[in-house]
């Protein structure tokens, strides 16, 4: 079969790269001809207020990749939606309605000739804008047909995001759970340390991932430690009033800015456990990820968190927006004894039936057009 994803690869960085990537990858291996089409320029920056780009790729460039979609260039849409004329399905990866005209330009040059999916990373974001709603209603109304376009379908990533799908189109919505796309594995550390009185808050610094509550909760360990890595997409002059206020000062160590994969592991080997502390989530790979690295992970019960979390085996679960619950599982955590048993009990996750699964699911969809 001949495919084309439409999404950002190397030198753009992040979950949602690394997942265009993989998938390119895992399809070229399954005997289908593959062809990224990617961007020179995909949002415009006060949208898009972190680090676009990398030096340095998070894993295997994938060869037969364009980069020639630019968010200011609505010709260029139309352009690439002709060129894809001839291959027999259209993947669009969607991470932001920022992405929807573009998306549309392209459909509008596709026409009917493609099958299509919308691969929605979210179908809306966790922070939402009056534009949100209906631009993807748009989108995904278009794949499917119902206003004049195409033949296609949505595929999410948790039924609570296949809900939200199925308030916005007809379309067909499938469920395929995130797959791992880890950007370097890394031998699992030794259960049998003792601790280091050190918790790790990683990734991309927003209200929803409850970085605020967790500093709340700190108060309440006294000799507990805290790492904050990561980007912050506005704030960080709040929290660092918040940790002043809270007299976290001398405890609390923010490293904001992008995290380099080859500094990931450095941080992980540092830490007890990496805390999730999130109000609200979809998919992520970072339990997986505090697990590659051989570190429990301490999350809210939100999205897909609660289901790659074995609660008092390789981690603690805790119901999300409170503080309190949240400080009475990080006294659990380190009971006597307990953070090595939870170091002893994780296990690196598998990645191949996720990807299995996934493909299979991502291939299904849309159904053949009839004749």
């Amino acid at each position: 079969m001949r495919i084309a994803i439409v999404g950002p690869t190397y030198p753009y960085k992040g979950g949602g790269a690394q997942h265009t990537t993989e998938l390119a990858h895992r399809l070229r291996a399954e005997g289908h001809d593959v062809v990224i089409e990617s961007w020179r320029a995909q949002y415009p920056a006060f949208l898009y207020p972190g680090q676009q780009t990398i030096d340095s790729p998070e894993g295997e460039p994938y060869p037969n990749t364009r980069r020639d979609l630019d968010w200011r260039r609505p010709d260029g849409w139309i352009r690439c939606g002709r060129r894809l004329r001839e291959v027999d399905l259209v993947v669009l990866a969607v991470l932001s309605p920022v992405q929807v005209p573009a998306y549309l330009g392209i459909l509008y040059g596709l026409g009917r000739r493609a099958k299509v999916v919308a691969l929605c990373h979210n179908v809306l974001p966790h922070e939402r804008k009056p534009y949100d709603v209906p631009l993807m209603r748009a989108l995904l109304r278009r794949v499917g047909g119902v206003d004049g376009g195409g033949n296609g379908g949505v595929l999410v990533h948790s039924e609570q995001q296949a809900a939200l799908a199925r308030g916005l189109t007809d379309a067909p919505v499938r469920v395929a759970a995130l797959p791992p796309h880890l950007p370097a594995r890394s031998p699992g550390a030794s259960g049998g340390r003792e601790p280091y009185g050190r918790l790790l808050f990683f990734g991309i610094v927003r209200p929803y991932k409850g970085l605020d509550l967790l500093l709340r909760a700190l108060t309440q360990l006294p000799d507990v430690g805290l790492t904050v890595a990561g980007e912050f997409w506005g704030g960080l002059e709040e929290t660092r009033a918040l940790i002043a206020e809270l007299g976290l000062g001398d405890r609390v160590e923010l490293r904001p800015g992008y995290v380099a994969a080859e500094d990931v592991p450095g941080l992980f080997a540092g830490a007890d456990a990496l805390v999730l502390p999130y109000r609200s989530a979809t998919a992520s790979q970072n339990v997986w990820l505090g697990h590659e690295h051989g570190v429990p992970v301490i999350a809210t019960r939100v999205g897909a968190l609660a289901d790659n979390v074995s609660d008092g085996v390789d981690g603690l679960l805790v119901e999300p927006d409170s503080v309190g619950a949240l400080a009475e599982a990080l006294k659990r955590f380190y009971e006597p004894g307990m953070p090595q048993r939870l170091r002893a009990g994780v296990t690196p996750v598998d990645p191949e039936p996720y990807w299995t699964t996934y493909l299979d699911t991502l291939l299904l969809l849309p159904p053949s057009p009839s004749t």
